[in-house]
């Protein structure tokens, strides 16, 4: 299992986006080129997390993106939804139906398959941890595990007057 290196681009820029007062906004091509990346990229990710109402694009040359929602009401959850879509990581294809007791017809009786029902048991459990992750939690993390000049240089870069 592989998230996409979108959810990981998604999730910094997000936190980044939390000291920005609400009435302010930071471009896609900051955010791009804080983290070295082009803004093309951003700008599809940006999409989808507009899209489900995480992040509110700002219209205009001085426009850009903010957080939508409070910091403590989006989860690395909603984030990874966001990104990746709603699709199982484990997709079942019934293989079971094509052993060779399910060809000849003998066993015609449905059934579930356990393989299934234990990858999806999994994937809920790390769901409902990622839903217990919020930008809130990774903000004052961050605060603690980074050197404060690093998370006050930051702050300061997507800053109006930093820039």
């Amino acid at each position: 299992m592989q998230y996409s290196v979108g959810v990981e681009y998604a999730l910094h820029c997000l936190v980044y986006l939390i000291d920005v007062p609400s009435v302010e906004s930071v471009g896609i091509k900051d955010l791009a080129e804080f983290q070295g990346l082009s803004e093309s990229f951003l700008s599809k990710v940006f999409g989808k997390l507009s899209k489900v109402g995480i992040v509110s694009s700002v219209p205009g040359v001085k426009g850009g993106y903010r957080l939508a929602k409070s910091p403590e009401d989006i989860s690395f959850w909603d984030v990874v939804e966001a990104v990746e879509g709603p699709k199982p990581i484990f997709q079942c294809k019934n293989i079971k139906d094509k052993g060779y007791l399910y060809r000849e017809g003998c066993c015609s009786a449905p059934s579930f398959c356990t393989i299934n029902l234990v990858m999806l048991d999994a994937e809920e459990k790390m769901r409902d941890y990622l839903r217990g992750k919020t930008l809130l939690w990774l903000n004052e993390e961050l605060d603690r595990v980074l050197p404060k000049q690093v998370r006050e240089e930051t702050q300061k870069y997507f800053s109006k007057d930093g820039i």
